[in-house]
């Protein structure tokens, strides 16, 4: 028969270990975050002189590490700037600003400069459900590696889950399934240039605070240097996948026309025909208005985490069918 004072004893024991754990892991947090500072010698006024007051606007933040590996230069930080500008220009036509905040640099922990961005699937999208249905219902999870990258880096502000935040890291591979022959799935894990870990596919499983994350690792051609920034800001703000009017999303869809392709286009296009693109984008929890007095009127933030049907876009959805990956008659 157990003795009641002592597992009284047992159950304080324990509930103060506890509180010294959670208490470590508070310091290990505080100390595990990066030491950021701004780069002064970059003209912000300049950049940011197309802004309007009274458009929509989205907030943008840049972390460039200062211990990049020495072989690494797929990313200098005037690439950077430039396709930002290049942002800017893409999105001028929809009324949606890009407000450059800052561009800070630090020393990150070595580790975190090559990740995996999310843990191996299990489960294949089959011809039942359509790609947005199928992440609806089996959202990516981060792996905890990626995310205590992004806890370090991203520092902690008030607008954290409405910000976007651009971060240099060398390597992010991201896996996900696809048919090998007859029946048989394999693992595919593509070597990202940029990763926008967008809604659509990881919704409530990212935390708020870390969500507007951005991973740049290869701005070095032509084409990468002038849509990859847009084309990331895309899949964050317009929560779609690689999809383009009458093109379905995929995992990797080259084609010209739509910004949302691997291509040269940059059309963001609207109303049904053009899968709601320009909607979409105009409703992004993202985005705000500037009052008179300086605060920010926010749009409404997602209802259901931000999976591609989630209520805050109404009818602005296309529900497509899916194509079967494999031989109907297996």
């Amino acid at each position: 028969m157990i003795n009641p004072k002592r597992y009284l004893l047992l159950i304080v024991v324990s509930f103060f270990i506890g509180c010294l754990k959670n208490e470590q892991k508070e310091i290990f947090q505080e100390t595990n975050r990066v030491e950021w500072s701004k780069i002064e010698n970059i003209d912000l006024e300049d950049l940011n002189n197309d802004l309007e007051p009274g458009k929509l606007t989205v907030d943008l933040g840049v972390y460039y590490p200062s211990n990049l590996d020495e072989n690494f230069g797929k990313v200098p930080l005037n690439n950077i700037l430039e396709s930002i500008k290049a942002a800017k220009e893409i999105y001028a036509p929809t009324g949606v600003q890009i407000n450059l905040l800052w561009v800070k640099t630090g020393k990150i922990n070595p580790a975190y400069l090559s990740l995996q961005s999310n843990t191996l699937p299990g489960i294949p999208n089959t011809e039942y459900t359509n790609m947005y249905e199928h992440s609806q219902r089996h959202p990516s999870k981060l792996t905890e590696k990626a995310k205590d990258a992004f806890e370090s880096i991203i520092e902690a502000d008030p607008d954290n889950d409405r910000t976007v935040y651009l971060t240099v890291i060398q390597d992010v591979f991201y896996p996900f399934m696809e048919v090998s022959e007859g029946r048989n799935w394999v693992i595919k894990s593509v070597r990202t240039g940029g990763l926008s870990f967008p809604p659509y596919t990881y919704h409530s499983n990212i935390p708020k605070r870390i969500r507007g994350i951005i991973t740049i690792s290869n701005l070095e051609r032509e084409d990468r240097l002038r849509g990859t920034v847009a084309h990331e800001l895309g899949h964050k703000l317009i929560n779609v996948s690689h999809e383009y009017k009458d093109t379905d999303p995929g995992h990797e869809v080259y084609q010209d026309g739509g910004l949302m392709l691997y291509g040269d286009g940059e059309d963001i296009p609207s109303g049904e025909e053009g899968r709601w693109h320009l909607e979409r984008l105009k409703l992004s929890p993202f985005l705000y208005m500037s009052n008179s007095d300086g605060s920010k009127e926010w749009n409404p933030q997602f209802i259901e985490g931000g999976h591609y049907y989630d209520p805050i876009y109404g009818n602005k959805v296309v529900n497509f069918d899916s194509e079967p990956p494999i031989d109907p008659d297996w």
